[in-house]
């Protein structure tokens, strides 16, 4: 009995269904927020951003953060870390990390709010915060 057949059609469901991005959404989670996982790399951008931000003293685990519009006016920020911490030590020292970073070195109005996003390294969300007065 071959069984290649079977396995690359195994394959390919498991594929499409990582890739649709699939996600729930409750009042917890609006869908304004995005997905609670990624499997898509992130943009050249956002890469040379993190690497900026490394060069600037900031955490080496962090790969990429892409800045992009969200709701209300208030930036989403989403960062990629190699680090799979999920605990809130580790993601307050994250936070003000960049976020000092971006209104520092870039420039970036933060005044308003913000929402941030950070995926670990298996895609999965790690944190979700809506900092917005």
């Amino acid at each position: 009995m071959n069984r290649i057949p079977h396995r690359v059609a195994l394959t390919c469901v498991v594929a499409a269904a990582l890739a649709s991005g699939c996600t729930t959404h409750s009042s917890a989670n609006p869908p304004e927020w995005g997905p609670t996982a990624t499997t898509t790399v992130a943009p050249d951008r956002a890469i040379q951003l993190a690497t900026r931000y490394r060069q600037g003293g900031g955490l080496e685990e962090v790969h990429a953060i892409q800045r992009k519009p969200g709701s209300g006016g208030s930036p989403l920020l989403v960062v990629w870390t190699s680090n799979p911490d999920t605990g809130d030590q580790h993601f307050e020292k994250l936070k003000a990390s960049i976020v000092g970073f971006l209104r520092v070195q870039e420039e970036i109005p933060l005044d308003e709010g913000y929402w941030m996003d950070v995926f670990g390294p298996e895609g999965e969300l790690l944190h979700r915060l809506d900092a917005r007065p």
